[in-house]
């Protein structure tokens, strides 16, 4: 291919435009850099080296310093937010919206941080509304999810269960845990209200949503031991190890008063000594050991606690084991009037252990880490749903 010469005259003038466009790109970086208040970069800072106070009063300044810039505006709202100055957060997005020319979508942002503010503050009726009225695209997704909270701390779970729905639609992210609850949450008010054939189809709905959900069975099976109809009371509770076994300890003392109805506690007792063989939960034993000793007496409640302890050595089930032995010799001193062994020996021992046991025994939230003496189907800390684990733990 033949070389042309014209290139060389060209290569200049390339040279020239690319410097001259550097130059332009230059002056105008230089330009938007000293635009900018020296007060911002102090903010940014005292941001970084986690100064939250001097960062305040510097973002203050670079606002009075700059009443044009919408960023520096929310990034100084976003500070008393973090810092709990709400007020003064609501009162910055309020002049905001009151005194400055806006376009619509800038309008929109400070609505949209104004609508943050009244949620933190816990004025929910003006954060809704506020909420509600951002209706761009770009606001859909975190107005739904703000409003979401909203509907939970009210209770409002017909509109919770309409907002999770769109908000699933359109973020593609799975809600059907949060709306099987939602369900199970309006169940729990038409029983309140005997309104049971309500309270089952509601019921049914969250199955619909979640398979899985427990809690949904556990419900249903209350209202048909309610009913008197112990059978099918055991028949749902049993599908519970079907949907997650690790909750069959939450409705162990169910099954076993309804085989109790029945007059057929052995059989519940033998059903739940499967349950324990197969999946070996603690809460189990524990309710298995009490209904052994108050059904079948001290001796066999003795020999399933030693049984267990053999399998896996435990402070709690050696005091179960000490507890019944101590019933055991208390029972055969009083019966043979003899002193071969000392019961209150035993009685010690067992009140060492439970000492050393103390009160450890907690259900701690997976996401907030907090700390409840009872099962909760949502966090009382976090509000998250099935956060809390079916066993507790022992630390």
């Amino acid at each position: 291919m033949e070389f042309e010469f014209w290139w060389l005259l060209a290569l200049p003038l390339f040279f020239s435009l690319g410097w001259l466009a550097a130059r332009v790109d230059l002056k105008q970086l230089l330009a938007e850099s000293t635009a900018l208040p020296a007060a911002y970069f102090k903010g940014l800072n005292f941001l970084i080296t986690n100064q939250q106070d001097k960062a305040i009063e510097a973002f203050s300044e670079a606002v009075q310093a700059n009443t044009d810039s919408l960023e520096l505006h929310f990034a100084l709202g976003s500070l008393f937010r973090k810092r709990g100055e709400v007020d003064r957060a609501i009162h910055l997005h309020l002049n905001l919206l009151e005194k400055k020319e806006l376009e619509p979508q800038q309008k929109l942002a400070v609505t949209a941080e104004l609508a943050q503010d009244y949620l933190k503050a816990g004025l929910l009726d003006r954060a809704e509304e506020l909420f509600e009225s951002l209706d761009d695209d770009r606001y859909r997704q975190p107005a739904l999810r703000a409003l979401l909270e909203i509907y939970v701390r009210e209770r409002e779970w017909e509109r919770a269960i309409k907002a999770a729905t769109e908000l699933e639609r359109l973020s593609g992210v799975p809600f059907r845990i949060e709306i099987s609850h939602y369900y199970c949450e309006m169940a729990v008010k038409s029983k309140l209200a005997n309104d049971t054939h309500t309270a089952r189809f509601e019921l049914d709905q969250a199955l619909n949503a979640n398979k899985n959900c427990v809690r949904a069975n556990v419900l249903l099976g209350d209202l048909e031991a309610e009913a008197g109809a112990h059978k099918e009371a055991i028949s749902t509770w049993k599908r519970i190890e079907f949907q997650k076994p690790e909750y069959l300890g939450l409705i162990a003392p169910k099954l076993l008063n309804s085989y109790r109805a029945l007059h057929q506690t052995t059989e519940g007792l033998h059903l739940l000594q499967t349950y324990l063989q197969v999946y070996k939960l603690s809460s189990l034993l524990n309710v298995l050991y009490e209904a052994t000793l108050a059904e079948e007496g001290a001796e066999s409640a003795a020999k399933l606690a030693r049984n267990e302890l053999i399998k896996k050595p435990s402070l709690n089930t050696l005091d179960q084991l000490l507890q019944a032995r101590a019933i055991v010799e208390t029972n055969n001193q009083q019966s043979s009037n003899q002193q071969y062994s000392n019961p209150q020996d035993t009685q010690l021992m067992q009140q060492a252990v439970r000492h050393a046991i103390g009160n450890k025994t907690a259900y701690y939230c997976e996401h907030c880490g907090f700390k409840a003496k009872y099962h909760h189907w949502q966090c009382p800390a976090c509000n998250a749903w099935e956060a809390l684990p079916p066993e507790p733990t022992t630390v």
